[in-house]
């Protein structure tokens, strides 16, 4: 085993410093310059074209077109998953070692290629600046810190003595064999690189199936993945429809696990797809899935006010409200409940919406048409079951992009359909709590339980929110997104998912089977 130096985060680029503005210009000029072009379907190793084109389009300027993607077939589905169980037929024997070494490899090509990646994101999904740089970032991260846990898994495992005479034992981990990954949009490259990683460097194949906006950073991850060599079958690159092919992967009888981030809609799909078995399977599927949230932030009478509404507002307008662990609720105690929504609603005003291209916006549009429209019929439904005190209305860009301004509505009922649905986008629902026990109260009063954040002063009160505040991920006096790897391990409990806390230690141990070998001398 290399001896390696600690895990340290990779650092954010500041892009205040003229340099690292300069370079960033200059990768969106270099990315700009190739969009619109077509990427095909990766199956071990060879190309292959349908001609069914799934347009991806800049959310920021819908007229204008970041990538063609050919869409798969049942056909090419059952290909894929073949060619990757083919793949780990040779792949699980490779050891850790050199598993782990391709991961190190990839790390230092999407390092030199940051701000690349960064212009990729910009375009097909919309983020920001800091937000582009923070996923590639979280990619870097997972890559390394997966890998290291990979050597870790691999080294010998302690085992108690045992009390029979002349008696060896030893305690191995195992990959599962093929997987399916399907990873969300709105972080298409951390949480993508990091499912994908994480199995393969295990010793499992995969085949990513791409969001359906978000597929051509998907491909540019398996190109770089070529790039550094990575064996042919190890990753195989399959965009389609999740009715079709998605589901087909799923219930194929030679796919051992699936690994999932999305809504919980699909994700309960899923579980439920993959939990009957075919004819032909000889496992019980693995699923690992998180699927959102209805994050909330509580504020008690002894709270820092302005920290509280900054925090809020970074928690719940941050990427355009566009993250599961995005604050999609204040419950605020009555005492400083008007306080807190005017400081809320006064920050919220100041932020800059527009085209993330330009550095000076905060944030920039919503992801899709389909979101947009989402969006804005619960606007409209929060008009009915609240009071608007900020946002609301159409955006000056909304004919050019899918531009919504951040909406604060006061007054909500804790089972309000804004209070209780996710909504996945700039949406805020305030709501007013009669002490703090009320507040916990209405915190847990959802079906999710992902993350979530408790600003106080009072000790007693936030040992009691560590205990009894039901989320995977608690933040005392900050905002409740930002996770960062092997800092806080990220997944959530009730429907929000398995809890699969990833960027963990144990997260490894979801595509491994421990088995135990006891050998008489």
């Amino acid at each position: 085993m290399i001896n390696l130096p600690a895990f340290k985060n990779e650092p954010f680029a500041d892009f205040s410093d003229e340099r690292n503005a300069q370079a960033m210009l200059k990768a969106l000029e270099q990315v700009e310059s190739q969009l619109g072009r077509e990427y095909p379907i990766v199956i071990g190793g060879e190309r292959f074209t349908t001609g069914d084109l799934h347009e991806s389009v800049n959310p920021s300027k819908f007229t204008q077109v970041v990538g063609r993607v050919h869409h798969g077939t049942k056909e090419l589905a059952d290909k894929a998953v073949q060619a990757a169980s083919k793949a780990f037929e040779t792949w699980k024997h490779v050891g850790a070692q050199q598993r782990a070494n391709y991961l190190f490899k990839a790390v230092a090509e999407m390092r030199r290629r940051k701000n690349e990646f960064n212009a990729w994101m910009v375009y097909e999904v919309g983020k920001s600046w800091a937000e582009a740089e923070a996923d590639t970032a979280e990619a870097i991260d997972f890559m390394e810190f997966y890998a290291r846990q990979a050597l870790r898994y691999d080294a010998p495992q302690p085992l108690t003595p045992s009390p029979l005479k002349d008696e060896v034992n030893e305690l191995k981990y195992i990959p599962l064999g093929v997987g399916i990954v399907i990873p969300p949009w709105n972080f298409p490259l951390a949480i993508m690189a990091g499912m994908s990683t994480a199995a393969i460097v295990t010793g499992n194949t995969v085949v990513i199936k791409p969001s359906h906006d978000s597929p051509v950073i998907a491909a540019k991850f398996v190109e770089l993945m070529e790039q550094i060599l990575l064996p042919p079958g190890v990753i195989n690159f399959l965009p389609g429809e999740g009715t079709t092919v998605g589901e087909y992967m799923v219930e194929h009888p030679k796919t051992r696990f699936i690994a999932f981030t999305g809504s919980m809609a699909v994700g309960l799909r899923i579980n439920e797809l993959a939990a009957k078995p075919r004819e032909g399977q000889i496992w019980i599927k693995r699923v690992v899935a998180e699927m959102g949230g209805k994050d909330t932030i509580v504020v008690d009478e002894t709270a820092d006010l302005d920290e509280a509404a900054s925090g809020i507002v970074t928690a719940a307008f941050g990427y355009s409200g566009q993250k599961c662990s995005a604050c999609s609720r204040a419950v605020i105690v009555e005492s400083v409940y008007d306080q807190v929504i005017e400081k809320v609603a006064e920050r919220t005003k100041r932020l800059s919406v527009g085209p993330v291209k330009e550095v000076t916006n905060f944030t920039g549009p919503v992801s899709s048409k389909r979101a947009f429209e989402k969006i804005n019929k619960y606007i409209e439904v929060g008009k009915e079951e609240g009071r608007l005190i900020a946002g609301g209305g159409k955006h000056g860009l909304a004919n050019e992009g899918y531009f919504i301004p951040p909406t604060i509505f006061a007054d909500i009922g804790p089972k309000a359909r804004i209070a209780q649905e996710e909504i996945f986008g700039p949406v805020l629902a305030c709501i007013r709590a009669k002490d703090f026990e009320d507040a916990l109260a209405i915190a847990n009063n959802t079906i999710y339980g992902l993350t979530g954040a408790f600003y106080s002063r009072d000790r007693d009160r936030i040992e009691r929110a560590k205990r009894d505040f039901h989320v995977g991920n608690l933040y005392i006096n900050r905002k409740c997104t930002g996770a960062l790897v092997d800092v806080h391990p990220f997944g959530g409990f009730n429907m929000s998912g398995t809890d699969s806390k990833a960027g963990g230690r144990d997260y490894l141990g979801l595509f491994l089977q421990a088995k135990s070998v006891a050998e008489k001398l």
